[in-house]
Parts: C-alpha cells; structure tokens; sequence
C-alpha cells in the first residue's frame, strides 16, 4: 500500500500554483530554520528545479 501523496501524479502541464513566489517563501522558511539565505539567482533556479521534482516527478528508483 501506498499512502504517500507526492509526487503528483499525474503532473499538470500548468500549475498555476507552481510560482517563483512559491520557490522565495519556500528559501524564506529554510532561512527561518537557520539556513543560509539564497541570493544567488542560481541557487534559486536549483531550488525551483528541486521543488518541481519533489512535487511533479519523484524518486525515478521507486517506479
């Protein structure tokens, strides 16, 4: 059984809750955790990226 709710299955072709918002209160959270803040576009970007795995993808090992 699988009781596991991410990744989203099947992934939307436009989410519009997938936002670079999303990504910035999502930094905002691990810098209110005692991680270094992001201020590099860069780590940004590879943020989003792993969000979007997370959220639309998943562990490829487990399919």
């Amino acid at each position: 059984m699988n009781d596991r709710e991410y990744p989203i299955s099947p992934a939307p072709d436009d989410d519009a809750r997938f936002t670079f918002g999303l990504t910035v209160d999502v930094a905002a959270v691990l810098q209110s955790h005692g991680y270094p803040k992001i201020t590099a576009g860069g780590d940004l970007v590879d943020l989003q990226q792993a969000l979007y795995r997370f959220l639309y993808v998943g562990d490829r090992g487990d399919r």
